[in-house]
């Protein structure tokens, strides 16, 4: 049996290419390690990889151009992507380079791992369209979850459907739509948006299809309706489980035909356009209740992306914070601030019921209001603090998951102790002033033996808790 060609890795890091070296030599993989891609094409005239696992920015040649090199050359070789930029444009651009995944830093070595032997098996790549270079990324994300919404979003490129996008106001579905579109075939054409629960119920006929000269009062001249004006592009419709039920039967025979009729209209008007939906609500519910067309639903959700509300990757929270107030400080002339580290842990620790589009007010907010050049605690608006004061009943694992969240987030680690020390400590204190201080009831409360108890207490330094009173075996 022909012996199996070697794992390259290739990176300028020396310790990433040690890492990786070491975990695959455990897992009895052989592997060659390479410090910039120029070595690893050089070595391409004498061996090839079965699986290159590459940085994408490297002196020299970069991972994407080394990309393009190997599918040229043996386009059935798997590339895994790596890189320490966690933004959409490296991830769709790896992805349109024909990477076979995209593996963002810092990165679990297991997870890497799992990666090379999925490659090894599949030994299969990804046939998308070429990248493009832009300079300043138009969504950011360290997160899981965002990153499955950039893989997506790579892996539509060389797409025309349908696409429903679901997530709370304020957390990017707009943004996700315009990626979407720009990094589609469709990218010449134009991306047309419209808000359907901004529109009087009245006029959204018209602002959908257009009229005709003299449709209805008002009507002076004929107008064309954002489906013609998005003509061989894209048109995103926001808030679309608010649109009401006879456009609704209007839309759905667009999307079956591709045609209708302007306002006041009898030629039938013909147009190529890729729609994109996106919503808030619960469309299923919607459908239970009457409320929304179960056909339209399966026109629209041929594919649907949930973008994650902000407090469902707070890690993302320090990376996003810094960039709107960079981008705040270019729009305004002025020199960026920075953010005190209690600050930030505040601003991780928030509820932020208005996503993204909220941290992205207050980053201008303290752009402007701060008095200082580092934003401090104090500097935070008091609402928005006060928000963060009150969270909502039952809601103790959130509040814990937000803790933890900062935490990690200003760098700590091994903070599994100093919480559960926390915890403990709190529920002791809770069970103690409940019992008025008798430690055998709340011991028996907390589930705990009498001597557990008192270990507790002795450890958490709360030797001054509770009463004294006495053991079982000491007399009365």
């Amino acid at each position: 049996m022909a012996k199996p060609n070697p794992v390259w890795i290739i990176d300028d890091d020396r310790s990433i290419r040690w890492v990786l070296e070491k975990a695959l030599l455990r897992e009895a993989i052989a592997c060659m390690t390479f410090s910039s891609a120029s070595d690893a094409l050089r070595e391409l005239e004498r061996s090839q990889p079965s699986v290159v696992l590459s940085d994408i920015r490297m002196p020299g040649v970069s991972g994407l151009e080394l990309l393009q090199a190997l599918k040229e050359r043996l386009p059935k070789v798997p590339v895994i992507i790596m890189t320490a930029y966690s933004d959409l444009d490296s991830a769709v651009a790896a992805f349109q380079g024909g990477a076979f995944e995209y593996l963002p830093k810092p990165f679990d070595v297991d997870q890497a791992l799992d990666l090379v032997n999925r490659a090894l098996t599949e030994n299969a790549s990804r046939d998308v369209p070429a990248s493009s270079d832009v300079p300043v990324p138009e969504m950011l994300g360290q997160a899981p979850a965002m990153q499955e919404v950039f893989r997506a979003i790579g892996r539509l490129a060389h797409s025309h459907a349908t696409v429903l996008i679901t997530g709370e106001s304020g957390s990017g579905k707009e943004l996700v739509a315009r990626a979407l579109h720009r990094h589609s075939p469709r990218a010449s054409g134009p991306f047309i948006a419209l808000n359907t629960a901004a529109i009087p119920r009245d006029l959204l006929e018209s602002e959908l299809f257009g009229h005709e000269r003299g449709a209805f009062t008002g009507a002076a001249a004929q107008r064309r309706g954002r489906f013609e004006q998005a003509d061989g592009g894209t048109l995103f419709l926001d808030e679309i489980g608010d649109m009401p039920a006879d456009l609704q039967t209007r839309l759905l025979r667009v999307l079956s035909d591709g045609q209708f009729y302007r306002v006041g209209g009898h030629t039938p008007m013909k147009v190529n356009v890729r729609v994109i939906a996106a919503t808030h609500q619960d469309l299923e519910e919607r459908v239970r209740q009457g409320l929304f067309r179960e056909d339209l639903f399966h026109r629209l959700n041929v594919i649907r992306l949930r973008l994650p509300a902000l407090r469902e990757r707070r890690e993302d929270i320090p990376l996003l914070v810094r960039h709107f107030m960079q981008k705040s400080a270019r729009e305004l002339g002025v020199e960026v601030k920075g953010i005190a580290d209690t600050a930030m842990k505040a601003l991780v620790g928030l509820p932020w019921s208005g996503n993204v589009r909220q941290l992205e007010n207050i980053a201008h907010y303290l752009t402007v209001m701060a008095p200082g050049q580092v934003v401090e605690v104090g500097d935070l608006p008091a609402d928005l603090m006060q928000a963060g004061a009150e969270p909502a009943a039952g809601n103790w694992l959130q509040s814990l998951a937000a803790e933890a969240s900062a935490r990690l987030a200003q760098g700590e680690a091994a903070i599994l102790d100093e919480l559960t020390r926390a915890y403990e400590r709190t529920l002791i204190e809770v069970a103690l002033r409940h019992t008025g201080g008798r430690r055998i009831e709340a011991a028996h409360l907390l589930g705990w033996g009498r001597n557990t108890l008192t270990r507790k207490i002795h450890e958490l330094g709360l030797d001054g808790a509770g009463g004294d009173e006495p053991s079982p075996e000491q007399p009365g």
